[in-house]
């Protein structure tokens, strides 16, 4: 998630001084994703840096107050329109647990998937189950908390399919078939090659 970008797009309304701002970003995202005061510091004086916010004079409480420039609101207004595109790497730390733990022997991983289920279930159920506790439960503020919760519901429903889907895949398979030892063949150094479909035709 980019804290930098949202963060400069609170910004693009009005200046704010750093505990101001965190504020501001807990009250539209349920604080789902808390952020402490000197991550938010040090990604202002990044965006100071970056020529996209300007640190402003000291109020008489001594907040210091940060505000955006042509280029922030600039920044901000591409970010908005851009689709997030989802990174093309598999580094989902649960898929690769799994399939790791597919190829060891005396593994058991329905155990596994089960624990995974399990907790995937009991998160599902207590976001479900979380209510709102601000003023104004019909408010723009209700609207933005709920669209984060709901994107955290959806996505622990859809790990739940996918565990089931993982474990009927693994059923159809005895499991010492699935067992991989390691390899005789000593690796050479250096990345290693893809391997290129035999039928595309070689380039000339």
């Amino acid at each position: 998630m980019s804290v930098r970008l949202s963060l400069l797009a609170i910004l693009d309304q009005g200046p704010c001084y750093g505990y101001q701002l965190r504020s501001e970003f807990d009250r539209r995202t349920g604080s789902t994703w808390p952020l402490n005061v000197g991550q938010i510091y040090n990604t202002l004086e990044r965006l100071e840096r970056d020529g996209l916010v300007e640190r402003g004079d000291a109020d008489e409480k001594g907040h210091v107050y940060w505000q955006i420039t042509d280029a922030g609101s600039a920044e901000v207004a591409s970010w908005l329109s851009s689709p997030v595109m989802r990174s093309g790497a598999t580094r989902d730390e649960l898929a690769i647990k799994l399939a790791v733990a597919a190829t060891l022997p005396g593994v058991d991983v329905a155990a596994v998937i089960q624990a995974q289920r399990t907790a995937s279930i009991q998160r599902m159920q207590s976001l479900r189950r979380t209510q709102y506790s601000g003023v104004d439960p019909d408010g723009p503020q209700e609207l933005a908390w709920s669209l984060v919760v709901d994107s955290m519901i959806f996505a622990a429903e859809a790990e739940v399919r996918w565990l089931d889907h993982t474990e009927e895949r693994l059923s159809l398979h005895p499991h010492h078939a699935m067992g991989l030892g390691l390899a005789t063949e000593r690796p050479k150094r250096g990345r290693p090659t893809l391997v290129k479909d035999e039928a595309e035709p070689a380039m000339t």
